[in-house]
């Protein structure tokens, strides 16, 4: 299910936080990612999960050094993902490998993926941070991902800092860390958190002056009504 060009673009001015608030009051409590960071602040991150899933390593199939790019399903799924889709790895949160590095996020950048997140480690940290690239991991780590990574198959359901991801969810980040948004969900969401961020932009400027958060924050009918004509006056939409 894919967002009105509306939602995606309010979609870039939302924080991670007012995304998990509204959320929660859908009822779904586990959303942000944990452990996982940005390699570059000010690089905000939405998209679409493409999902890779990697299990333990074993010798007798991994320790590849040369990968084949036509059976590997890592490389697959890197030649699969589309425009504004974000790779979405499941790595176990093991950091003592890396999930990929430098090169394979410059094809990604390269086919117009949104970004990448993973829960695991990324090599040639320093090269992909020069990238004009949203990536997002839990840690860096010179060895190749074959030394404890398998990949095993992609486009299914997975974990990542441990929140479900589904193929489609829509993915933000920013300098906070990632949200996951059920892809059902992420229209109206968008549209919410978007209202709120600008209603919360507005208090914040409020008790930055003095005020009490008694019936500001959160607001009561009269701040409401004081917000609305504040919008207006703007020559806003109100909500």
């Amino acid at each position: 299910m894919r967002l009105t060009a509306d939602a995606f673009e309010k979609l870039h001015h939302v924080s991670t936080a007012s995304l998990t608030s509204e959320l929660l009051k859908l009822g779904f409590r586990n959303t942000f990612m944990k452990g996982v960071h940005p390699l570059k602040k000010g690089k905000s991150l939405v998209g679409y999960a493409f999902t890779l899933r990697y299990i333990p390593a074993r010798e007798d199939l991994d320790l590849e050094v040369d990968y084949d790019n036509l059976t590997n399903p890592q490389r697959i799924a890197v030649e699969k993902v589309e425009q504004d889709e974000v790779l979405v790895i499941d790595a176990r949160g093991e950091v003592s490998a890396a999930s990929l590095g430098h090169i394979l996020c410059t094809r990604l950048m390269c086919r117009g993926a949104a970004g990448v997140v993973t829960d695991g480690a990324l090599r040639d940290y320093p090269s992909i941070q020069e990238l004009d690239f949203a990536t997002y991991a839990a840690g860096a780590h010179g060895t190749t991902s074959s030394v404890l990574h398998h990949p095993v198959d992609f486009q299914v359901p997975i974990g990542c800092g441990g929140v479900m991801v589904q193929p489609g969810d829509v993915i933000v980040g920013d300098d906070e860390g990632v949200v996951v948004i059920p892809s059902q969900v992420a229209e109206e969401v968008a549209h919410k958190c978007y209202d709120r961020d600008r209603l919360e932009s507005w208090i914040q400027q409020k008790i930055a002056t003095g005020v009490s958060i008694i019936n500001v924050y959160p607001p009561n009918e009269e701040t409401k009504a004081e917000y609305r004509k504040w919008l207006a006056e703007q020559g806003e939409k109100t909500c």
